[in-house]
């Protein structure tokens, strides 16, 4: 078969029939990712004519990538059920209410500015599952949390886990494609320099589209799960939204035009964090009401997770918020540490057993699988933090033991979900001509040059949301730019623009489909308990993925074509008339609704 579209319609079918089943039918994930599995199964075998011991092989190299993210997810609820069980969780809150019980201000600072922190440290979902249950812990409900925790895994992404999406997914996706080093040497770049001028461009556009998901992620805190359910109350703290943004994404371009593209996330979330926790201690900016739910027994029981954060809290003794806070200072400085420091990194990324494991042709397919590096794997740095907590908090036996129990528990409702979703992205990246006997690229590119065909000159318009969906697929911006970046070069070839501008566009896209992503989704929902809901979560994060497609797809085309009677200035006229008549409707919405206990 070479129609392109209908090859094109059949590599989208099984990431519809997973988003029907999830956002449609609120099926669990745990349901909908089999049903996707057996679906992609049969179209590699039938249609791209792949080996079913090619098939097998990727398979059985899901399920050793969603092992590795079980295994992150684990240690963060056992970090959480340290801090919990200790007593500290109790101090870290009350410390919260100090600088605002506000919990609009509460999801900002600790979703945008501290997740952006891990984010720029860590990557590959921890932000999420790390900052869910903390804030499940202050008082969220567990749904608001993970969508908090999944809001904020767009702007800083770009540069999570020191720059991993832009040096290895754009840097390796790129390497020695045709073209390539001849534009950099056009550019009078080397190619390592090149990919750090696509990072700039990439902050660039972050720095403008990321302007509004503090206030966003606002918006939909108060309108989704406030008593009232009026999103106007997001609106009251636009201010210090604003504010917020400006502290994070202003210091993350200024860090990716004069360092490079390793630490614009890392930098900026920490100086945005340590700027607007100064500012807001002294009333900078604070709102003049203030916002919280309504009381618990008032909210949805699908809200609602299976984790009690107040279970077997010890509460016979109160300490420092210093100290209190003190295993989150341990993870991020042994986040960073093994990150940024070289002989750390080189040793705990070694190829030697058992610091690495990897298993080259696998089951005579030739297919390699990625290095499983257990020790620099996040996963070790948050249990390793929690037995640090262990001595700080000086537990007892039985505490310890209860913060394992918890957390296995917990883990357990996860696994299916993700032993299929991960087989299933695999599958899907797999496909391509190295392992099928149809001689197609891979589904992922067949849909994208599908596209590409249709949209002609207009290609910077949609090209976010091939990065989008390539997240989406793979639940990784790394991937997603690994699978699309030189497609994306080649294609703004064609069509005579900057190609490493549309590069970019890719990158922010693929930023941008990770609030969508399953994987995520699946993982920072087993961290609050929250399992079977994914599709509820989808059908709220999906206005934040829309929104980054649309406005980075408009800024884009702006940067490569300039403002003129244009496709991008009509976008982005539409896209600004639209916000501003959505503001208006809630506006009038909200007013003409009695209010019950939203503020005080």
């Amino acid at each position: 078969m070479d129609n392109l579209g209908v090859l094109s319609l059949l590599a989208l079918t099984p990431i519809l029939v997973v988003g029907v089943l999830l956002a449609g039918l609120r099926w669990p994930a745990k349901y909908a990712m089999p049903v996707g599995y057996v679906v992609v199964v049969l179209i590699a075998l039938l249609v791209w004519e792949m080996d079913f011991t090619a098939v097998a092989a990727a398979s059985i190299e899901g399920l050793i990538v969603a092992a590795t993210l079980l295994y992150i997810v684990f240690g963060a609820l056992l970090l959480l059920s340290t801090v919990t069980v200790s007593g500290a969780m109790s101090t870290i809150r009350s410390g919260f209410t100090t600088i605002s019980p506000d919990r609009r201000v509460q999801a900002i600072i600790i979703g945008w500015l501290f997740g952006s922190f891990i984010e720029g440290a860590s990557g590959f979902g921890t932000p999420a599952a790390v900052v869910a249950p903390l804030l499940l812990a202050l008082g969220f409900p567990a749904m608001a949390a993970v969508m908090v925790g999944l809001i904020i895994q767009s702007t800083p992404v770009s540069f999570g886990a020191v720059g991993t999406p832009i040096i290895v997914g754009v840097g390796n996706g790129l390497r020695d494609g045709d073209g390539v080093n001849e534009r950099a040497a056009e550019m009078g770049l080397t190619y390592p320099e090149f990919v750090a001028e696509i990072g700039f461009q990439v902050a660039l556009i972050h720095g403008i589209v990321g302007l509004l998901i503090p206030l966003i992620l606002a918006v939909m805190l108060t309108g989704f799960f406030g008593p009232d359910r009026r999103f106007s109350d997001g609106l009251k703290v636009a201010p210090f939204a604003l504010y917020a943004a400006l502290a994070m994404v202003v210091p993350s371009v200024l860090v990716a035009r004069f360092l490079g593209p390793e630490f614009p996330s890392l930098l900026g979330g920490l100086f945005g964090l340590v700027l607007v926790m100064f500012t807001s201690s002294r009333g900078f900016l604070m709102p003049k009401d203030t916002f919280d739910f309504g009381p618990r027994s008032s909210w949805e029981e699908r809200w609602m997770g299976n984790v009690d954060p107040e279970k077997a809290a010890d509460t016979s003794h109160t300490m420092k918020t210093w100290y209190a806070w003190l295993p989150y200072v341990v993870l991020a400085v042994l986040l960073v540490g093994t990150r940024v420091i070289d002989p750390i990194q080189q040793f705990l990324t070694s190829d030697t057993p058992p610091l690495s494991l990897t298993w080259q042709n696998a089951l005579g397919t030739g297919m390699d699988f990625s290095a499983v590096q257990i020790f620099y794997s996040p996963g070790s740095i948050l249990v390793l933090t929690s037995v640090v907590a262990y001595g700080l908090y000086r537990m007892s036996g039985s505490q310890i033991a209860a913060t394992w129990r918890i957390s296995g528990r917990q883990l357990a409702g996860t696994a299916v979900a993700l032993l299929f979703a991960l087989p299933l992205v695999r599958v899907l990246i797999r496909s391509g001509a190295d392992f099928n006997d149809s001689g197609l690229a891979s589904m992922p590119v067949v849909l994208a040059e599908g596209a590409a065909a249709v949209s002609g000159a207009s290609w910077p318009m949609l090209s976010p949301t091939i990065g989008a969906l390539g997240a989406f697929i793979a639940g990784s911006n790394t991937v997603s730019n690994l699978t699309f970046a030189l497609f994306q070069f080649s294609t703004g070839e064609q069509i005579g623009v900057p190609p490493e501008q549309v590069v970019a566009t890719q990158a922010v896209g693929g930023a941008g489909g990770n609030p969508i992503a399953i994987h995520n989704i699946v993982a920072a929902s087993a961290t609050v308990g929250l399992l079977g809901r994914e599709g509820d979560l989808i059908r709220k994060t999906v206005l934040v993925t829309l929104y980054y497609c649309i406005a980075g797809g408009a800024v884009g085309y702006l940067m490569i074509y300039g403002f003129g009677l244009n496709l991008g200035t009509v976008a982005l006229v539409l896209l600004l008339a639209g916000l501003a008549a959505l503001v208006m409707w809630m506006l009038r919405r909200d007013a003409s609704r009695p209010q019950q206990s939203t503020v005080a």
